[in-house]
């Protein structure tokens, strides 16, 4: 179980946070200067699977921006959007629309709306067209289930639904807000906000476990990487996995992705008038499902990871037997890895769960949540997490990618992988960095859609 620092403020880390964005500015720096961008996106750990995480690269230079002021990074960011971002628009074959184009289209709307540089131009318009056709290429992705409802289904195809695609959904929600919808056959309209609904929706049934006897292994909390359906009749057949050790155990960066994914959902859906979540069942209704799943993920992550704050790849990974989980795992010499993107996302959403159970009234756990993410967040922004040597280009130490599959890099003399960095640890370092900037400064609070108002 994390071992919770009831005492640590947001201004605590400030510190450790100013001295991350100076290793970060060098470690993007460096990597620019090197890399070809005709080996697609730089994933660091051994591989890439899908081409998922060139929008955290570019978004990261967008969050050093956004935390430092720095021009360079703006203008960074904003070209490699312009000249590479395009094809992952309209990529068909993906269910990370919400990955590349809210970290990098999306970041730019929302820093031109919140003053932070003037677009030239009609930049902005194009940012908005951006983000419109690719919340309606993500949303195209339909597989409908038995009872009405449906889901947007992963690259492996209409059966699949991932749990990491509840955080994909920011791309509906950027195009529902700028009025878009799709067009199917017929030109028939189809509202990005109802499929919105009924994926998260979906998500919450399937991914989620809540202590039910829904089966032998059903404990509050833990999540299914994948669950799978028969594209026939739209009716649930089991759970699976990819990332994760098996259909059964709870694989920790799918169960982050749901804490964070379900937390900005949330609070996304807070500045939906109410007369538009009314054809879905009304507010308290959508907002009790979703907040559910995120308080039972939560509380889950929150038990089942060591004191540190840093979970090991996989809650039932067969070589935890042998090691001690009273205290804080060793990251560089266990059979069994931790991986430190999944504590990035995680802290990140336990952050803003916490923020929202107490604006609730929910005090106490709203409080454990929210000194979890901070305990996490200060275990991640130092040694031995935190990548100090400029020789090497990653900010983040000790992520895993796919374990399963054996794509992660093993030192000669390690028993299992360790040492290594990926995009999206990184840039969820940096993104969390923010956040608590954010709460440091009592200015105004960061989300992926800019401000509570209207676009």
């Amino acid at each position: 179980m994390i071992r919770i620092d009831a005492a640590r403020r947001p201004p605590d880390l400030q510190p450790a946070i100013t001295r991350m964005w100076d290793l970060s500015a060098q470690k993007i720096l460096d990597l620019e200067e090197t890399w070809d961008p005709a080996d697609g996106a730089p994933v660091f750990t051994a591989r890439g699977w899908t081409d998922w995480t060139q929008g955290f690269q570019f978004g990261s230079a967008l969050l050093q921006f956004d935390a430092t002021d720095e021009g360079r990074f703006l203008e960074l960011g904003r070209e490699r959007t312009y000249s590479r971002m395009a094809p992952h628009v309209t990529h068909m074959g993906v269910h990370d629309h919400g990955f590349n184009n809210v970290s990098t289209w999306g970041a730019l709307r929302r820093l031109a709306r919140e003053g932070r540089y003037e677009p030239e131009g009609r930049e902005r318009d194009l940012c908005e067209l951006a983000l419109k056709a690719s919340g309606a290429v993500q949303a195209r992705r339909w597989t409908r289930l038995a009872d009405g409802g449906g889901f947007i289904y992963s690259f492996n195809g209409p059966h699949s639904l991932f749990v990491d695609t509840v955080r994909s959904l920011r791309a509906l929600a950027l195009a529902h807000r700028l009025g878009h919808v799709l067009l199917e056959e017929g030109d028939t309209p189809v509202s990005l906000l109802e499929r919105l609904v009924q994926h998260a929706r979906a998500t919450a049934r399937f991914s989620v476990y809540y202590g039910e006897a829904r089966d032998t292994w059903d404990v509050r909390g833990r999540v299914a990487h994948e669950s799978l359906f028969d594209v026939m009749n739209g009716s649930y057949r089991c759970p699976s996995t990819q990332q994760g050790y098996s259909p059964f155990t709870t694989w920790t960066r799918g169960q982050a992705w749901a804490i964070l994914g379900f937390a900005e959902e949330l609070e996304f859906l807070g500045t939906v008038p109410d007369a538009e979540l009314q054809a879905f069942g009304g507010r308290a209704e959508v907002e009790e499902v979703l907040l559910e799943a995120a308080r039972a993920t939560a509380a889950h992550y929150v038990e089942t990871t060591p004191p540190d704050g840093v979970p090991y790849w996989d809650t039932g990974a067969p070589g935890l037997e042998a090691e001690r989980r009273d205290g804080p795992a060793d990251p560089w010499d266990t059979p069994e890895p931790v991986d430190s993107s999944a504590a990035a996302i995680a802290a990140q959403g336990l952050l803003r769960l916490g923020r929202r159970l107490e604006s609730l009234g929910v005090e106490a756990e709203g409080r454990r949540l929210t000194q979890a993410g901070l305990t996490t967040a200060h275990t991640l922004l130092a040694r031995p997490y935190l990548s100090e040597d400029p020789r090497h280009q990653g900010l983040l130490l000790h992520a895993v990618y796919h374990r399963p599959n054996g794509w992660d890099f093993v030192p000669p003399d390690r028993r299992g992988p360790c040492g290594e960095s990926c995009q999206w640890g990184d840039y969820h370092l940096r993104e969390v960095a923010v956040l608590v900037q954010s709460l440091i400064d009592e200015g105004p609070y960061y989300t992926f859609f800019g401000s509570e108002g209207p676009a």
